[in-house]
């Protein structure tokens, strides 16, 4: 497997990964850490609640969070899709004692210039060019394209199919539904998406959308 990004490393330097959420898209992660380092490394899914426990999955186990203890040889990623959810799995595993693992496909295709958060998630097939800064437990889906001099604050979610122009600003927590297109910014003024917003799934984004709003269509409305 040849990498096409150099945040990609063959060699995790643990052997235990511990994948909070054990739902469709802690499967993906799980898919996408056999990607990553192959079917050797040990992976574990955590739960925060009795109700959700059950058999392994896909033959993964599933344990609860409150059973683990902290390990030199393990790391966590945050498989929760809903922001604030995710904040609050990754509090709790900080009170746990973990530490987090960034996670990038190798056939994620990045330049040097992309820096990337403790904890986040680059799924396959994400272009991401130049000067772009990534947050912490970011979460960038399947075909994602962000062009030059963006910015994704932490916590932010970006859907499958969510092409991201130059000059962006995404806050945090911000949810970006599946095929969302967001034109770009200008020099000395980005395109910005507020803190806590929600752009639905097929929208348009051509101007700046307010902080804790919702917004949807072609082009993008104030839907709240």
């Amino acid at each position: 497997m040849t990498p096409c990004n150099p945040h990609f490393r063959a060699e995790p330097g643990f052997g235990l990964l511990y994948i909070l959420g054990a739902g469709g898209f802690g499967r993906e992660v799980a898919w996408l850490a056999e990607q990553c380092w192959g079917e050797a490394m040990e992976k574990v899914f955590l739960v925060d609640k009795d109700e959700f426990l059950g058999p392994p999955v896909g033959g993964i186990p599933v344990r609860r969070l409150a059973d683990v203890r902290p390990s030199g040889d393990a790391r966590y990623i945050a498989a929760v899709g809903d922001p604030a959810h995710r904040r609050r799995a990754v509090s709790l595993c900080e009170r746990a004692g973990l530490s987090p693992v960034t996670l990038t496909h190798p056939r994620a295709e990045m330049s040097r210039q992309v820096a990337i958060g403790a904890g986040s998630i680059i799924c396959a097939g994400v272009i991401a060019t130049t000067d772009i800064l990534i947050g912490e437990h970011v979460q960038v889906n399947l075909d994602c394209t962000i062009g030059h001099d963006a910015r994704i604050g932490d916590f932010a979610t970006l859907s499958p199919g969510v092409h991201v122009s130059g000059r962006v600003h995404i806050g945090q927590d911000v949810f970006i539904g599946t095929g969302v297109n967001i034109i770009n910014g200008s020099p000395g003024e980005p395109l910005v998406i507020g803190d806590g917003a929600v752009v639905a799934a097929g929208a348009c984004v051509t101007r700046a959308v307010a902080p804790g709003s919702m917004v949807a269509g072609v082009p993008a409305v104030r839907k709240r």
